[in-house]
Order: structure tokens, then sequence, then C-alpha cells
């Protein structure tokens, strides 16, 4: 059994999730390969798979950490962005050809698939964007008008020609990313909503009070998770703001915080009250632990805040559409705070910690992880991919 696994390269949601199921598969007997870019090829590497890399596509960022829309998708320009994507797809032909998988399974990249239906080889998409929004106010009224005519309208195709879609949330009413999943009617059979896909779920790991104590939480502290990941130039402003507004909180506060760097798996700045990782590979260990979370408003994150019954403050990054429309979802189910980024200073970052814990907020998000727990990403995926893997043999 031979799987190629294909991610978005930017940030660590996309290979997030795939590296479990690659693990998963491994320890089954499959070889796994993935080609992909950026943050991720470093991951897959990291977590001892082998990886080819491919073109890369990224996002433009401002000074500040907010996502230059109008230059993404204007810098290098449509012309060029098509001559990637065609470089993307002769790289994604040459190691199918060369490593001759039983499936491909494509992470929210268009350029598997057009190989994967070109070369006539299965392929599974992950994904939970089916669309890419893009705000409709006046400076960007050509842009939206172009992806909503153009070559962004046709993204939802490409993905629709996959032998099955996947989608890592739940049903409505508690689709975290319904903004960005507009199914047209047409390709809605072949989509399934299966839940997160993680490498560990809550009753696998021991209770909350022994990771406590595990991790060193004094009784009676309340411990605050920042998991902060993405592309360096936009979490890195982000990071500097949050470390600024953490400082001098309560002594009844603890605070970890992760700043997304895989090759730094340790302790890079310590206080009486505050610690910060470059990587924590227990990061399920302090998801279980903590009280709530701070983050970006990053699909993965909303998703373990739920799995994992915990209240979370969402900072989205500023422009990042996706994001935005994560965090409007969390606010509505009530179980976020949403602060916007220029906003965040000690006093104000405090008022919505003291907030979150003392309100509703802890019971609404226990109240939506009973719903969760009704949903296993990984063995709905693994069980797909397995099933694309047995046809392709008898065929």
């Amino acid at each position: 059994m031979r799987l190629l696994f294909s991610p978005c390269g930017i940030g660590f949601g996309h290979i997030g999730r795939l590296i479990p199921l690659a693990h998963r598969l491994k320890s089954r007997g499959a070889d796994v390969l993935f080609s992909t870019y950026g943050e991720a090829l470093k991951y897959a590497r990291k977590e001892g798979f082998p990886a080819i890399q491919v073109p890369e596509i990224e996002l433009k960022v401002k000074e500040d950490g907010s996502v230059d829309l109008k230059r993404s998708l204007t810098d290098p320009g449509p012309f060029l962005i098509h001559y990637i994507l065609l470089k993307q797809i002769c790289a994604e032909l040459r190691v199918i050809k060369r490593y001759k998988p039983d499936v491909v399974v494509s992470d929210t990249r268009a350029s598997p698939i057009i190989a994967s239906r070109l070369l006539d080889v299965p392929v599974i998409t992950i994904l939970n964007q089916f669309n890419i929004i893009i705000p409709r106010k006046k400076r960007f009224l050509r842009l939206s008008r172009w992806a909503d005519h153009g070559s962004i309208a046709v993204l939802s195709k490409i993905w629709a020609s996959s032998d099955k879609v996947l989608i890592p949330d739940f049903p409505e009413p508690y689709t975290l990313s319904e903004g960005n999943l507009n199914i047209p009617e047409r390709y809605r059979r072949k989509v399934e909503f299966i839940g997160p896909i993680l490498p560990s779920y809550p009753d696998q790991l021991p209770s909350k009070e022994e990771l406590r104590e595990k991790l060193n939480v004094e009784e009676g502290k309340k411990l605050i998770f920042a998991p902060i990941s993405g592309p360096s130039k936009e979490k890195y402003p982000f990071i500097k703001i949050l470390r600024e507004a953490f400082k001098g909180f309560p002594e009844e506060y603890k605070i970890v915080m992760s700043i997304g760097e895989p090759e730094k798996p340790f302790l890079l700045w310590n206080d009486e009250r505050m610690k910060v990782y470059g990587w924590v590979e227990n990061r399920f260990e302090y998801l279980k632990a903590c009280d709530l979370i701070v983050s970006r408003a990053g699909h993965e994150t909303l998703m373990h805040s739920i799995c994992y019954g915990k209240p979370i403050i969402l900072v989205p990054t500023p422009s990042h559409t996706e994001q935005l429309i994560n965090a409007k979802k969390a606010f509505d189910l009530g179980f976020a705070l949403v602060l916007e980024q220029a906003k965040i200073s000690r006093e104000t970052l405090l008022k919505s910690v003291e907030k979150i814990i003392n309100s509703s907020f802890r019971d609404k998000v226990r109240e939506i992880n009973l719903m969760a727990k009704r949903f296993n990403g990984m063995e709905a995926a693994l069980r797909e991919i397995l099933a694309h893997v047995e046809y392709r043999a008898y065929c």
C-alpha cells in the first residue's frame, strides 16, 4: 500500500491533520510519501516521513502580520499564479509517475487533484474551505468580482473532481467553516462531514488533575494555553503583542505559549508566570490540563477547543477571511470571545480572560463537546482511504 499525502504548506493546520493519519497508516504497513512546501515540508521531515518539495504559493503579509489580500492575489499576478500552479501540477505528475501511489490524499491543494485525474489515480481531498471569500469592501470590490467569476471560482470544481471530499468539521448547525462551505447541490454526494482528525482524544489521556501535576501547575492556578502557529511573518508580530499583554497578569494565572517552531522543541523564555516554548510535543496534554485557550482563529485549533471542552479567546489574523469567518461562528456558538489584534493590551486581554472563565462559556463548550464525541474523523478518514486502496486493488 503506497500513499501520497499532499497538504497545503502554509502553517501547521493542514499538515497537522495529515501527520496523525500518516502515522496510523504507516503502523498498518503503508509506505507514505509527502509532497508539499513551506512549514509543512519541515514538519513532515521532522516526523520522520520522506517529503518532496514542490513549488510554493504563499500569502503576502504586512508588517503587522495581517494578510495583504490585494498583494496575495495580484503579486505575482494571475498569469504568474497560473504559471506556478502549472509548475506544481508538473511536479506532482513527476512524483506520482515515479512513486506510483495507490491513493493520493490532498489537503486543500488543487495541483495533486489535477495530476491524479490526469494519471487516473484515486484522490481523496480533505478541506474545510470549499470557497474562498473576498471581503466586499470597496477596496476589494474588483478582486471579489474576479474571485466570484474568475480563477478562484474554478477551485470548487477542482475539489469536486476528487473521488471523495472529507470535511473535518461538524454538520450544521455546528459547522465552524460554514461561511467557506457553500457547496453546490450537484457536488454534495461526494462530500462527507467527518469531524476533526486528532492524534489524541481526551479519553486516551490521563485525567486533568494528573496532567496538571505532571506539568507542574500549582493547585488553584488557572492555566492559559496559547498555541500560536502560522507563517513567520504573520505570527511574530502577534507573539510580541501577546507576550507584552501577558506580562503582569495576576499571580493566579500560569501561561504556557508555544510559538510553532518544530525545530525548537525547548523552553525559549521563562518567568514566574509565563513560559514560552518553541514547540511542545505534548500539546494535547496542555489542551486537557488548561482552563482556557488563547490563539489565532485557525480551524484546527477551534476543533481542538471543542473536542477538549475548552473555552477560547480568538485573535483572528487581520484581513484573513477564513479566520474571521471561523471566529464569528465560534462566537455565535457561544464558546469563544473575539479580540481584534490592534486592540490587545494587558487590560483588554485580562478582562476577556476573566469574563470567559467566570461565565457561561465553559458550560456552552461542554454542551458542544458532547455533540463532538459522536464523531471520530481519524477513523472515518482511515476507512475512506483503505476503501479506495482496496477498490483500486480489484480494478
